[in-house]
C-alpha cells in the first residue's frame, strides 16, 4: 500500500493518464497529473482529424464514466466511432473539467527526470522507503515534486521512429526534416496547402500510413497535380490490408479494405521492398534511395508513418527491467512481441506484468508497449485499474485482470502463401524445450520472467476465469 501523505504522480493528461486519476481517486488515493502541454490530451489533439477504428465503448474508461455521469454527463452512442477530436471534446475535456479531477491537474509541467530522494540509481539501502523525486520544467523555472508512486502515461506520439529500416535516421533525414511529417498530417484540413498539387511519398505500412494514404488520395481527387507514392519495406501486403470482414472491429477491417481497393485502383504508386537509406535534394526536389539502390525521385513531401518508440531519457536514474528489443517491461514483452503475436492479440495484464525492480514505478498506456504497435485505449484503462488497486492494498483485485478486445481477423498463420506455421516456428514461437513445463516457446519465455504463461493452452478451469481464448497466443486483443 502506498503512502497517504504524498501524491501518486501521473505523467501525462491523455486518455490513460486521466483514467489513472479517476481510479486513484476511487481508491482514496491522491493523484497529481503532470501535463507538459497547456491543455489535456495534447497527443490526441494532434491527430484529432483522424477517425479511430474502435467505437466509443472501447474508448471510455468505466471509472471515469462513473465520475462523469454523477455530474450529469451523458455518454455518446457507444456504437458510434469517434474522431480523436471528438474523444477530446466529448469525453476527455469534460472529465478534466470535473472539480474533483481538475484540482489534481498541473499543466505546463514537463517531466525532465525521475529519481529517488537522496539516492541515485546505484544505492539500494532504504530505496523502497524513499520518495520519488520528479524534476519538472515549468514557466516559472525548474522545480521538484515528491511522490509516493509514479505512473508514466506520457505516450510515444512525440517520439516517432525514423525512416531508416535499421532503426537509425536515414542519411540526410535530419537535414530534410522540414519536408518530412511524422504521423498523420491533416491533409484535408489545416495542412491542405502543403500537399495539394504536390508529389508526396508515404513511408510505412500500419494504420497511420493507411489513414494518410486515403486522405492524400481524396486530396488528389480534388486538387489536380497531387500525386501519391506509397513506399513499404515488405513485398507481401496481405497482413497490411488486415482481416477485412473477419475483423471484429468493422472500421478497422474497412480501413484495410479501403487501402487495398485504393492500391488496386492505381490511384497510388506502390513501391515494395523499399528500405529507406538516404534522403537527398536533387534539382530542388527530394529523392529517396533504398538500401538496394532503388530510387523515388521528384518528391515534394514525405509522410513518415514508421511507428513510435518510448522516450526513456527521463527514466535513466530508475531501476528498470526492459525487454531487450521492445523496451517495454520484460514480463510484458513476450505477450505483445509482434515477431510472435502477428495477429495482434494479448492476454490480460496488469500490475504484475508492468512492475519494474523500482518499486512503485509503472509505465502505462501506449508507452507501456514500448515499440510494439498493437495498443488500444481499453488496454491502458485495465492497466491503471489494476495498478490503482495494488497501490491501495487490494492485491486480489489488482491481479484479477480482465481484458476483452476484438480480434483483428488476420494472423501470419492465415497467410497460406507464406511460410508454414511449422517452418516459421509457429505463431507462438514453436514447441517449448522438452525440459520446460510450457506449451510453446512464448509460454516458456513468459514463465521464465515470473509471468503466468502466454495463455495459448489454458486448462478448462483456467479458461473459465478469463475471457475466451481466440487467435494465436492469447485472448482477444487489438
Amino acid at each position: 500500500m502506498t503512502s497517504t501523505t504524498l501524491p501518486v504522480v501521473v505523467i501525462g493528461a491523455g486518455p490513460v493518464g486521466l483514467a489513472a486519476a479517476a481510479h486513484l481517486l476511487a481508491r482514496g488515493l491522491t493523484p497529481l497529473v503532470l501535463e507538459a502541454a497547456p491543455a489535456v490530451a495534447a497527443n490526441v489533439r494532434d491527430w484529432g482529424h483522424v477517425r479511430v477504428f474502435s467505437p466509443w465503448r472501447y474508448n471510455i474508461d468505466k471509472e471515469a464514466r462513473a465520475l462523469l455521469e454523477r455530474s450529469g454527463w451523458v455518454a455518446p452512442d457507444l456504437d458510434d466511432i469517434p474522431t480523436g477530436g471528438e474523444i477530446v471534446d466529448r469525453y476527455l475535456q469534460p472529465l478534466a473539467a470535473l472539480p474533483e479531477v481538475a484540482s489534481h491537474l498541473r499543466f505546463n509541467h514537463r517531466v525532465m527526470a525521475i529519481s529517488r530522494q537522496h539516492m541515485d540509481k546505484v544505492k539500494t539501502g532504504g530505496r523502497e522507503a524513499s520518495p520519488f523525486v520528479i524534476r519538472v520544467e515549468t514557466p516559472a523555472g525548474e522545480g521538484e515534486i515528491l511522490a509516493s508512486a509514479v505512473l508514466d502515461a506520457s505516450g510515444t506520439w512525440s517520439t516517432p521512429n525514423p525512416m531508416g529500416a535499421n532503426g537509425l535516421p536515414a542519411i540526410g533525414e535530419k537535414d530534410h526534416a522540414d519536408r518530412i511529417h511524422y504521423g498523420i498530417p491533416d491533409v484535408l484540413g489545416g495542412l491542405r496547402g502543403r500537399y495539394a498539387g504536390r508529389r508526396t511519398v508515404v513511408v510505412g505500412s500500419g494504420h497511420s500510413a493507411a489513414n494518410a494514404l486515403l486522405d492524400l488520395a481524396r486530396l488528389a481527387g480534388q486538387e489536380p497535380g497531387t500525386e501519391v507514392v506509397w513506399a513499404v519495406r515488405g513485398t507481401d501486403l496481405r497482413r497490411v490490408y488486415g482481416g477485412g470482414d473477419a475483423d471484429a472491429l468493422a472500421a478497422r477491417g474497412a480501413l484495410g479494405t479501403a487501402l487495398k481497393n485504393l492500391q488496386a485502383s492505381g490511384a497510388v504508386e506502390l513501391v515494395t521492398g523499399f528500405r529507406v537509406a538516404k534522403v537527398a535534394t536533387v534539382n530542388g526536389k527530394l529523392a529517396l534511395e533504398s538500401s538496394d539502390g532503388q530510387r523515388i525521385k521528384g518528391v515534394d513531401e514525405v509522410v513518415a508513418a514508421t511507428g513510435l518508440r518510448p522516450d526513456l531519457t527521463p527514466l535513466r536514474e530508475l531501476r528498470l527491467k526492459l525487454d531487450p528489443w521492445l523496451e517495454c517491461t520484460e514480463a510484458l514483452g513476450p505477450l505483445i512481441d509482434p515477431n510472435l503475436h502477428s495477429c495482434g492479440t494479448v492476454r490480460p495484464h496488469g500490475v504484475r506484468e508492468l512492475s519494474h525492480p523500482e518499486p512503485g514505478f509503472y509505465v502505462v498506456g501506449m508507452k507501456s508497449y514500448g515499440r510494439a504497435p498493437t495498443f488500444l485505449m481499453a488496454t491502458g484503462y485495465e492497466q491503471v485499474r489494476s495498478i490503482a488497486a495494488f497501490l491501495a492494498g487490494d492485491v486480489e483485485a489488482a491481479h484479477d485482470v480482465q481484458l476483452d478486445l476484438p480480434e483483428t481477423g488476420v494472423c501470419s498463420t492465415d497467410l497460406s502463401a507464406g511460410p508454414s506455421k511449422e517452418a516459421a516456428g509457429g505463431c507462438c514461437g514453436g514447441s517449448a524445450p522438452a525440459e520446460v513445463d510450457a506449451c510453446c516457446v512464448t509460454d516458456a519465455r513468459v514463465k521464465a520472467t515470473d509471468g503466468v504463461g502466454c495463455g495459448c493452452a489454458e486448462t478448462p478451469a483456467a479458461a473459465a476465469k478469463e475471457p475466451a481464448m481466440e487467435g494465436c497466443c492469447g485472448p482477444r486483443g487489438a
